[in-house]
């Protein structure tokens, strides 16, 4: 006889890892006892030494489905005489153990849902251990009803029975509840009159029959209609004030989503994760449901992941019994499935919010009265080829740790302005904040600073460094400083594009000096540069730039990211073509004289951004003039350029001093005339991501031949969200024999950013650096 503690630590708490352990310490024959507390869980085994040395092989391999090991550490305890094995009460501590992220409907409860007779039956808030709401009700650690905004709900009898029950997949579920005991659902119409009736059937009555439902949520609120119906889908553009940004959408299964995309295996599988994100799947007619994602050659899907989604759909189906319909029905039914807030602000969460701020909005609410503690906004996911990427990290994901292979001193990366997530330090984990937005408003600062705030108290984080963006008046740089001076922490700021390609080193901890690409949109350089097309080698304490996109003037300034038809004529001008200014764009204010603007340095300041590329080749293709979404023109030039098999013009670009330029492949896109056919310009705009990918290859090949470089090439920044540049790179770099990496555990834009932030501040620490300085160019 033999006496041992486990220490398990990971994602291993409100997932059913205990009665998972009670079972394999029961079928083994062995006495103890098993435990939650703020490391993660303990376990203590007595019985025959074979037996015991079983268990951490028969844990692994049967661990729940949403858990994850990150260690199983064994030591050899005095026997105490165990008598038989027990889950006993959770343990205060010191905070060493994750939350998980909040989990879609698993199987067995869909089962529960839809079987006529079950307690459950039609039941909006059921769930178990292997499925249901975390991160978002919960206050702190460890997991327990108390400490969630379950804790109002005093469970009955029954259910009670099967929280305690060792063998029932609800035991220590801590959101369970039924009918009788849990939350309740309800239909208001917009003035808070509530209607008499079933709630769910209530919405889908009002969805059929045009109407804007706002859904409450996991994370927040959804403004819901029937995607099918162009009135009710423009009607919710307008009330929105959402004129071009593409809407996501809800089917049932992957089935029906194969109805409107092509839905490949790998698809499928991030589909119908327990994350269920929405996904990116290219269409197959692109004019089929109009007003979703005009001119864009993908549409974002996600599948039902609450009750209440289930609900929908079940009674749009004519409420089949047992679950068989959720995975083998083909339902040509598709809801809008659209964030609910005014534009810019965050997410509604709360009733007398929503019923409040959505009122000009929705006709109806379905509403229900558990508390959203923490907003958390719906994930989105594409496919670069069978390589998932992040384009928004969040719901599903967060607040789960990027997992390091190097300790890490307790840290907050402020992140970004745009597409803001923050990020806190423990040991090896790197927690990333759910998606917050752009820091543009006091409402979407305050849930910024909310977020981190709840993010460190749920951890008992205090961070040591804090790193930020070298932009001085970023709110997220503004707050950085003052939690360092607040905490006698050391601040650090880094710049915009070294921190992007740090993400990527730290995703494959790449501590060693690293050449990167770092493509987007625009961000701070050095000498106050607008910076977005950079070719950098960043080391642990400083970086150089090696090469760059030749600078172009932005015509008035930030004017130009909202109209590429700045950067079309600017184009023009550049290419001594003033004169068609004119005909390329004639609703241009001044026109006539816009190359005098142009070639004013104080009003049209230079830039290197690889986003305003893509604007001006959009624009004098005829696809956008004017946009009020972000990267929107470049969206639609992606969209029309992936109908064409590309060729690359080998002489579209020049590259001299380490600075490359695309204005000869302009020169040719010019050449060929302002009105062409719509094949032409899908072939031109084809032809211009493969030059683009092209050039940008041949100038990390000169520097890495320069420098007798021989490790891999970091692809990062916005731009890497573009399916067919980041393809189209990583096949040019590997005719070269070069090793490329771009992001996947975290966005490649600046959503990601705080990653990268995090591991070069962790780097020049380690180094012994004061600050992470730029050293000019190389």
């Amino acid at each position: 006889m033999i006496a041992k503690f486990f220490r398990i630590n990971g994602l291993v708490q409100g997932v059913g890892f205990r009665p998972t352990v009670y079972r394999i310490a029961t079928e083994l024959e062995l006495k103890g006892e098993v435990f939650n507390d703020a490391e993660g869980v303990g376990v203590i085994l007595e019985g025959e030494a074979d037996q015991v040395s079983r268990f951490p092989t028969l844990l692994r391999e049967q661990k729940p489905p949403l858990a994850r090991i990150d260690f199983i550490h064994p030591s050899v305890v005095d026997l105490k005489g165990y008598t038989d094995f027990t889950i006993t009460e959770s343990q205060e501590g010191k905070v060493n153990t994750a939350i998980t992220a909040d989990a879609a409907t698993c199987k067995a409860c869909l089962q529960d849902m839809f079987t006529t007779g079950n307690r459950r039956y039609r039941y909006a808030f059921t769930n178990c251990t292997h499925c249901g709401p975390r991160f978002t009700i919960t206050k702190h650690l460890p997991y327990d009803r108390p400490q969630t905004t379950m804790a109002p709900f005093k469970m009955c009898e029954q259910c009670l029975s099967e929280y305690k029950d060792p063998l029932d997949r609800r035991f220590h579920a801590q959101p369970n509840a039924c009918p009788v005991c849990g939350p309740q659902l309800w239909f208001e119409d917009i003035g808070g009159q509530p209607i008499d009736g079933d709630p769910i059937d209530l919405a889908v009555e009002a969805i059929r029959d045009g109407k804007i439902v706002a859904v409450k949520g996991l994370g927040g609120f959804h403004l819901v209609c029937d995607a099918k119906n162009p009135r009710a889908v423009e009607k919710l553009r307008q009330r929105k004030g959402r004129d071009e940004k593409a809407l996501a959408v809800m089917m049932v299964n992957a089935i029906s989503a194969s109805i409107y995309t092509h839905v490949s295996p790998k698809a499928r599988e991030v589909l119908e994760s327990s994350a269920r994100p929405i996904t990116l799947l290219p269409r197959k007619d692109q004019h089929s449901l109009k007003g979703i994602a005009d001119g864009l050659s993908d549409i974002g899907i996600m599948l039902p992941y609450t009750p209440v989604h289930w609900l929908l759909f079940h009674s749009l189906a004519g409420k089949p019994d047992g679950a068989q319909w959720t995975d083998n029905l083909s339902l040509d039914v598709v809801l809008v499935m659209t964030s609910a807030n005014r534009s810019g602000e965050p997410l509604v969460t709360d009733n007398d919010e929503a019923r409040s701020k959505l009122s000009e909005i929705a006709d109806f609410i379905l509403l229900h009265n558990r508390d959203i503690l923490v907003r958390c906004d719906d994930s989105v996911v594409r496919l670069i080829g069978e390589t998932p990427i992040f384009i928004r990290r969040s719901r599903g994901y967060a607040p789960e740790a990027v997992k390091l292979e190097t300790d890490l001193k307790p840290t907050l990366a402020a992140g970004a302005y745009l597409k803001n997530t923050a990020a806190l330090t423990r040991d090896k984990d790197v927690f990333l904040t759910q998606h917050i937005g752009d820091l543009e408003n006091s409402q979407t600062d305050q849930a910024y600073r909310d977020a981190i705030s709840h993010l460190a108290h749920l951890y008992e984080i205090k961070p040591r460094i804090v790193a930020a963006d070298a932009h001085p008046d970023f709110p997220s740089t503004r707050l950085a400083a003052h939690v360092a001076k607040q905490h006698g922490g050391l601040f650090v700021p880094i710049y915009h594009h070294a921190a992007h390609i740090g993400v990527a080193m730290a995703e494959i901890n790449r501590k060693e000096t690293t050449v990167g690409l770092a493509l987007d949109g625009v961000g701070l350089g050095p000498n106050d540069e607008a910076w977005g097309g950079e070719l950098l080698l960043v080391g642990a304490s400083n970086f150089y730039r090696l090469g760059a996109l030749e600078p172009l003037p932005l015509p008035g300034g930030d004017k130009a990211a909202h109209e590429p038809r700045r950067m079309g004529a600017c184009v023009l001008t550049l290419l001594g073509k003033e004169d068609l200014i004119e005909k390329y764009f004639p609703e241009l204010p001044n026109a006539k004289y816009f190359g005098q603007l142009v070639k004013n340095s104080q009003l049209s300041p230079l830039t290197t951004s690889s986003g305003r590329l893509f604007d001006a080749m959009a624009a004098l293709l005829g696809l956008c003039d004017v946009q009020h979404d972000d990267a929107r023109a470049a969206m639609l030039l992606e969209s029309v350029a992936s109908t064409m098999k590309p060729q690359a013009h080998k002489k579209g670009f020049t590259i001299k001093n380490h600075r490359i330029s695309f204005l000869p492949f302009f020169e040719e896109v010019i050449q060929a005339g302002r009105k062409l056919s719509a094949d032409k310009v899908s072939q031109l705009a084809a032809d211009f991501h493969a030059t683009l990918a092209l050039g940008l290859t041949q100038l990390v090949y000169q520097a890495c031949e320069r420098l007798q470089y021989k490790g891999p090439v970091m692809l990062t920044g916005g731009c890497m969200a573009n399916r067919l540049l980041t393809a189209a790179l990583v096949q040019e770099l590997g005719k070269l024999s070069i090793e490329s990496y771009f992001p996947q555990k975290v966005a490649a834009g600046d959503g990601g950013i705080a990653l990268g932030q995090v591991w070069l501040s962790h780097l020049m620490v380690e180094s012994g650096a004061e600050k992470y300085e730029f050293s000019g160019d190389l």
